[in-house]
């Protein structure tokens, strides 16, 4: 069952998607302003690896979503 999460291009609101079957029919809209304009971004877990947090130049983005809290961290290295 994966869990797929969006940015809103509208409102910037951050959310997920659950889909338990491929088959399901999932609305595919903002819960906030109901746009069906949205990206889908790559999904954090639940970890980092190395040690450090901080020191290692690993920072975190903690915001609300429909889901509950959502994370994002940013990692030095190479970017798109």
């Amino acid at each position: 069952m994966p869990i797929y999460e969006f940015k809103c291009l509208e409102c910037n609101e951050f959310f997920e998607i659950l889909v338990t079957r491929s088959d399901e029919d999932v609305e595919m809209a903002c819960p906030k302003c109901r746009a069906e304009n949205f990206e889908r971004i790559l999904s954090s877990t639940n970890y980092a690896m190395g040690c450090g947090g901080a020191a290692s130049g690993i920072k975190t983005q903690t915001r609300e979503c429909s889901g509950g809290s959502c994370s994002t961290y940013e990692v030095p290295g190479h970017t798109r």
